[in-house]
């Protein structure tokens, strides 16, 4: 959000969070951006308990490639989440309309194809001024945000197993 500062959060406190694996994939470019939101993500993971050995660091070289490692990442079912990390900056051609819409519609297939929960975190800016203000700048930084999701949804899939566990479904 325009006027949101993306790293207030409060402490999710989560339980066995040592135990979280997390894949973090992020493009090579506008790397300015992007690993200003990776550090701020593996920072956030580490406050919260994951342990540094149970993050892996991926890179691409572009936000167009996310789509494709992260749903090699799944297919692995090595991690409990995965977030992906990228910034597509608007130019003079419709590219960035490609660009945006293929990184979208990849991860969301990673969502809906895989049992692994994948975290958008693709800035898709106008102009390369919000993206700064976006990944350390004086909005926050979207990283911490896509950190908390990850923590949350990897929470969220435990207790849903958990629950069915419970009432006799998915066993087999």
């Amino acid at each position: 959000m325009a006027t949101v500062n993306l790293s207030d959060y409060k402490p999710l406190h989560i339980t066995n969070a040592e135990d979280f694996s997390i894949g973090i994939v992020f493009a090579e470019w506008n790397d300015f951006v992007t690993y200003n939101l990776r550090d701020a993500a593996i920072e956030i993971l580490v406050k919260e308990g994951v342990k540094n050995e149970n993050i892996t660091l991926f890179s691409v070289p572009g936000a167009f490639e996310l789509s494709y490692a992260s749903m090699q990442l799944c297919k692995e079912r090595k991690f409990d989440a995965i977030i992906s990390i990228g910034c597509v900056i608007r130019g003079e051609t419709p590219h960035f309309e490609f660009v945006c819409s293929a990184v979208a519609q990849g991860i969301k297939d990673c969502n809906i194809l895989t049992d692994t929960p994948t975290i958008f975190c693709v800035l898709t800016d106008d102009k390369k001024e919000h993206s700064i203000a976006r990944s350390g700048g004086d909005l926050g930084n979207k990283g911490v945000e896509a950190a908390v999701t990850a923590l949350q949804m990897i929470d969220f899939k435990r207790k849903l197993s958990t629950k069915k566990e419970n009432i006799g479904f998915g066993n087999s």
